[in-house]
């Protein structure tokens, strides 16, 4: 029997979770569906929050923005009211953090239920959360929790208007404070995360290039500043590439120099640019992610049952209501969640 064409759809589109309805998350999103950069082919998503926030939000952006943005009466929104109504501008607590909690369960579960093809989320505030009682260091945590997972991998992707070439950069170790990377860190989690980002790269091309960052300065140099280099990270990759011969890896490598040719290749596409890098920790990959990709980076995540994306920057609470938010990573995540989850 042909499916009807709300079935066919209703598989077919995306479904936003709105984050912090006292962010920037419903501007942003109502600005990246304006933009006529939008896939052409992307029927209408299904957006996750409050209705009347929205409509706060557009009568705000009337009085305060040069820059299109959707009318939220135009769009399909599972109605999640905020409890007690919506909120100020920048007035991010409990009630914002169970807010976007509640929506950002609820979206996962209309994607598991196959009601849309992949997952689009607006900034959340972890201090929100926790203030709500949900103690996750982020969404990738609560998302496998919620897929039945007990973990996620965090790829970071970004696509360069000057020269097309993809930026790739997996975090092996995420929302951790500093001092814990080096006990954490571990040759079966690095292994697991190489795999994860070769699988993803493989996507693009049958024989790719990875890099791999050192946990300390110079890569250690040869057991003088750091000895996990030596210890154990050299012998695993030089086991990992054995097992994996289609993929050239190189690393450890100085993190200071790691992501110069992806400098290069971002403005000048270059040859010798890798398909992806690993990143020891958090700010280790996205102090040069956010460099020199801010407005186009996505947050993937990746090793779900679907596909999640995630503009690559914060709630905003400083600017909310202001007008001012660009929603061209929004636009970036919503473009990727479409590509990435047709393969």
């Amino acid at each position: 029997m042909t499916p009807s064409i709300e079935c066919h759809d209703a598989r077919q589109r995306l479904v936003i979770a709105l984050g912090d309805p006292a962010g920037i998350g419903m501007e942003v999103t109502l600005k990246a569906l304006a933009d006529p950069r939008r896939p052409a082919e992307m029927p209408p998503p299904l957006l996750v929050g409050c209705r009347a926030s929205l409509r706060r939000t557009a009568d705000n952006l009337k009085l305060h923005s040069q820059v299109p943005f959707a009318d939220p009466d135009d769009l399909n929104v599972e109605d999640l009211p905020v409890p007690g109504g919506p909120l100020q501008p920048g007035d991010a607590g409990k009630r914002s953090g169970d807010a976007c909690f509640q929506w950002l369960t609820r979206a996962v579960e209309l994607v598991r239920q196959d009601q849309g093809r992949a997952l689009v989320t607006a900034p959340i505030a972890k201090h929100a959360w926790h203030e709500a009682g949900h103690r996750y260091p982020g969404q990738t945590e609560r998302l496998a929790e919620l897929d039945g997972h007990k973990s996620a991998s965090m790829l970071f992707t970004a696509v360069s208007p000057a020269t097309g070439w993809r930026l790739n950069t997996l975090l092996v170790t995420t929302h951790i404070p500093i001092g814990r990377v080096a006990e954490v860190l571990s040759a079966d989690l690095v292994e697991r995360k190489l795999d994860v980002l070769a699988g993803f790269c493989l996507r693009f091309n049958p024989a790719p290039r990875l890099l791999v960052a050192g946990l300390n300065p110079h890569a250690g140099e040869q057991g003088q500043l750091g000895s996990e280099e030596s210890e154990w990270l050299s012998s695993l990759l030089e086991r990992w590439g054995e097992k994996h011969p289609s993929v050239e890896l190189q690393g450890p490598l100085p993190p200071d120099t790691c992501w110069l040719s992806s400098a290069q290749a971002w403005n000048n596409r270059i040859e010798a640019a890798p398909d992806g890098i690993l990143a020891l920790y958090h700010d280790q990959g996205l102090i040069p992610v956010k460099l020199l990709a801010f407005d186009q980076a996505v947050n993937t995540t990746l090793g779900l049952s679907f596909l999640r994306t995630s503009p690559d920057h914060g709630t905003g609470f400083d600017i909310a209501g202001e007008g001012v938010a660009r929603g061209a990573s929004m636009l970036a995540a919503i473009q990727a969640a479409w590509e990435l989850s047709r393969a």
